[in-house]
């Protein structure tokens, strides 16, 4: 016993421990050997069925054949009961080997030296209900893993399965004791070995396993209560050549809003506060420029991303649900090293521009382009992409490059990049499948036709980190594979030198990046990988085998479909292009608005809004608001209702302008629904407002009938288009003063005449006959002259006097008269000559019209 104990590895009191524990396993087994023997077969048998592919004992494998339960005699006991000097030691597997949770947290180095020291440190954690004692750390050497899909099985793998764990590894220091475990209590560990006890004789990627040993209540003997595995390279210089390409992505999300303060400087305004954060030390952008400083990746960038953090070098605002508040200034200074820091990162190293905002080539190439102008937005943004990263990093990037999300790629997707100005496109082999059969990874670049170039990244290794990497667990898992993943691809059968590219998640984690930059160091040491850039991969020789059919439409995710924006989203985008086109024709200093809001524009095209609808929503509108209120800064100033007492008079329309530059290439119209009743001598005026400022443009009117009328005033822009809503007005025509001072001239001159013409009459007749005056002699009584007979009252009317010859009699003034008196010596020889009182009443009188419709005079002014 004690001979086998230290055969493998373990001290003088393990050993005793060892003996004590056997001895107490046999103890408990001959009683139930001897009362139910089919007990212990029985148990036995169920710990070789969880353990799927484990031979069972030839004892029980002939009872089983014939049908019947082995006897005493044929009934092994536990295997650890039976160890012999040299022989493996395979701990039975059941359920227990869940009892326990092994984690690896640490493998040092990731790829050791044939003649180094491999360190494994980890915790084991008791899950179970019951205590776990006696237990021991033990570490096993696998069998050798001839290809990548054996790699990802492995890795799979869960429990422990006797015959593929390989062999326990022996000596001194593989081995840990861990004191006993109550439930949900965790022990730490660690293992040194030296890599030539490991037996690994072969280059090539090794399983090792680390399992946790020991008793449980309800399982009272030595067995497998945890396991976790891991994977060791090694490398002896047999590989083919290999390039490897890393991508390092530099992308946030949209951070800068539309608006700008009123200022000369246009401090920006913010949507929140969490660019701030991850570029402070600590945070996800400052890990990323970090740890990338010294590693042999490309760096692939969104232009947005070093807009906006330069526009937080200096003083900006920042959207709170209380309002626009200040932005803390110590983010002033974060910003400026940060951006320090990336200038000196990427001195001398490829620096991929994406074209600004990073626009959701998939989503504009499903629905966008469905809607005209929107797929016009990306050659601005390619342009603008160069013209930022050399003016903030002092540097040239490659701007020939588009990257799908997850780089799936169909025909309209390719097309969509290609109207962009993009030459490579970066894809991964999930979405290029391979359809030959291939036995090995053919290079990145793959010609698909117009000159354009697909650049495949292998999905494996470019999906490895996007799980979250906080646990050292699964960053420890994650490098130990990509190197792992890395060497099997080397070790393929290719012809010739390879290209490889592997592009990871877009925005990925600080722990995230911790693991790639972990698994690039690994990779850059190992010695089976030369590192290169993207550009010289997607000119790398493409292999004739390697795929290069683009998949249709149907071939297209659906899962990644579903993310994009849909067509209402494009809608709204072109109809705030149009609003800013119809403003910017206006102003004199276009481009404090066409900058701010052609980047927001471009940001509502950014891939980061997916799954993120209802964001991406409340951002587009938010643009459009902001726009609209500034629009609304130049308006016309509503007139209340007008009246116009006279023949002519002179309208003012007041242009109001409240942005800070001056405004030009506006046009006033105004127009009135009763062209008869009120003309517009000049109905077209141009405008041109000073900023802060308000104009008055006058327009001069003539009156051709009483009455009311609307008019509308409306801007208008150089091309005709109208600019803001119209601004309505009511009219009131009137001559009332001209008319009334008419009237009263008139019959003031009736009144005079008729005066004038009773006086002359009256001269006519002469003085009035005395009644008492005697009789002319030798009359007799009834030759006496009769007395006048009383005037007739004269017809109503507006007649005018015949023998008069005036225009307007007495009557037409509306007072009553008498008639001429008859002379006395006349009407005492004649009376029958004596005018009669109705001796007009039959001749017509002229209507002298008592208004004239033409005012009387010019320059009336407005009353308001």
């Amino acid at each position: 016993m004690a001979e086998a104990a230290n055969k493998h590895g373990t001290s003088g009191a393990s050993a005793r421990r060892s003996r004590s524990r056997r001895t107490t396993t046999l103890c408990v087994l001959v009683p139930l050997i001897l009362s139910t023997p089919g007990a212990v077969t029985a148990a036995h048998a169920d710990a070789h069925r969880s353990a799927p592919g484990t031979p069972l004992p030839a004892a029980q494998g002939a009872a089983r054949q014939a049908g019947t339960q082995p006897t005493a005699q044929q009934a092994t006991v536990h295997p650890a009961a039976q160890s012999r000097p040299g022989a493996p030691h395979r701990p039975q597997n059941g359920t227990g080997s869940r009892s326990a949770e092994v984690t690896l947290n640490t493998v040092s180095p990731a790829v050791p030296d044939a003649d180094g020291t491999l360190t494994l440190s980890g915790t084991a954690t008791n899950r179970s209900r019951t205590a776990l004692s006696d237990g021991e750390i033990v570490l096993y050497s696998g069998q050798r893993l001839a290809s990548r899909s054996a790699i990802e099985q492995a890795g799979k793998r869960t429990g422990f399965q006797p015959g593929q764990e390989g062999t326990r590894v022996s000596g001194k220091g593989t081995t840990v004791e861990v004191d006993d475990l109550r439930p949900g209590q965790t022990r730490s560990f660690s293992l040194r070995v030296p890599v030539e006890r490991l037996g690994i004789g072969d280059d090539g990627v090794h399983q090792l396993s680390v399992t946790l040993t020991g008793q449980s209540r309800a399982e009272p003997y030595e067995h497998v209560l945890g396991v976790s595995r891991t994977f060791l390279p090694q490398y002896g210089g047999s590989g083919s050549e290999t390039d490897m390409t890393f991508v390092w992505p530099l992308i946030s999300g949209s951070h800068l809003t539309a608006r700008t303060e009123s200022d000369r400087r246009q401090t920006p305004v913010f949507r929140d506060d969490r660019l701030a954060k991850e570029i402070a030390p600590g945070g996800r952008l400052e890990q990323l420029v970090a740890l990338g400083k010294n590693l042999p990746v490309s760096w692939v960038v969104d232009p947005d991303l070093l807009a906006s953090v330069d526009a937080m070098t200096k003083p900006y605002k920042v959207e709170t649900p209380e309002g626009v508040v200040s932005g803390e200034t110590r983010s002033n200074a974060d910003a400026r090293r940060w951006l320090n820091d990336l200038q000196e990162a990427v001195e001398d190293k490829e620096v991929v521009a994406l074209p600004f905002g990073d626009p959701d080539l998939a989503a504009l190439a499903h629905h966008g382009k469905k809607v005209s102008g929107t797929l016009g937005h990306l050659r601005p943004a390619t342009d603008g992409a160069r013209k930022t990263v050399e003016t903030i990093l002092h540097t040239t990037p490659n701007t020939d490059f588009a990257w799908p999300i997850e780089g799936a790629i169909d025909p309209s997707v390719v097309s969509v990049a290609t109207s962009g100005g993009a030459r490579s496109i970066l894809t991964r082999s999930d979405s290029l499948r391979e359809t030959d059969g291939l036995s090995y990874t053919p290079s990145a670049a793959r010609p698909i036709g117009g000159g354009v170039t697909a650049v495949s990244a292998d999905a494996r290794l470019s999906r490895m980190f996007r799980d979250d990497m906080t646990s050292a667990e699964k960053a420890t898992s994650a490098v130990q594979q990509f190197v792992a993943q890395s060497l099997a691809l080397s070790e393929q059968n290719a012809a010739g030198t390879r290209n490889l590219v592997v592009a990871p998640q877009r925005m990925p984690s600080g722990s995230q990046a911790r693991a790639m930059a972990a698994a690039v160091e690994a990779l850059e040491d190992a010695g089976w990988s030369d590192f290169t850039e993207l550009g010289e991969a997607s000119k790398a020789k493409p292999d004739p085998k390697a795929a290069k059919s683009v998949p249709n439409t149907g071939a297209y995710p659906g899962r990644l479909r579903r993310q994009e924006l849909d067509t209402n989203a494009f809608k709204q985008l072109q109809r705030t292009q149009s609003t800013l086109d119809d403003f910017t024709v206006i102003l004199s200093q276009d481009d404090r608005v066409v900058t701010p809001f052609g980047n927001a524009l471009r940001r509502e095209l950014s891939t980061s809004w997916r799954g993120r609808e209802n964001e991406a929503a409340a951002y587009r509108e938010s643009v459009q608001a902001y726009l609209s209120e500034l629009t609304r800064q130049v308006r016309l100033v509503q007139k209340s209702r007008m009246t116009l007492s006279g023949r002519s008079a002179t309208i003012p329309v007041t242009v109001q302008n409240n942005l800070i530059q001056p405004v030009d290439g506006l046009e006033l119209r105004l127009t009135s629904q009763r062209r008869i009743g009120l003309e517009i001598e000049e109905e077209r005026q141009q405008v041109v407002v000073e900023g802060g400022h308000s104009q008055s443009l006058k327009f001069e009117t003539s009156a051709r009938a009483n009455g009311r009328t609307l008019l509308e005033a409306r801007l208008y822009t150089k091309d005709n288009k109208p600019y803001g809503p119209p601004m309505r007005f009511q009219v009131d025509v009137t001559e009332i003063t001209s008319t009334v001072l008419l009237v009263i001239a008139g019959g003031v001159l009736l009144v005079v005449l008729a005066g004038v013409r009773m006086y002359t009459q009256r001269r006519r007749q002469g003085p009035a006959p005395d009644p008492d005056a005697p009789l002319v002699p030798g009359a007799d009584a009834d030759q006496r002259p009769e007395p006048a007979p009383e005037p007739a009252p004269e017809p109503t009317g507006t007649g005018t006097d015949s023998g008069s010859g005036t225009g307007t009699g007495a009557h037409a003034a509306g007072t009553s008269g008498t008639s001429d008196q008859p002379d006395p010596d006349t009407s005492s020889e004649n009376p029958s000559d004596a005018p009669s009182a109705t001796s007009d009443a039959g001749t017509p009188d002229t209507d002298t019209g008592p208004e004239n419709p033409d005012s009387p005079g010019a320059g009336e002014k407005v009353d308001r």
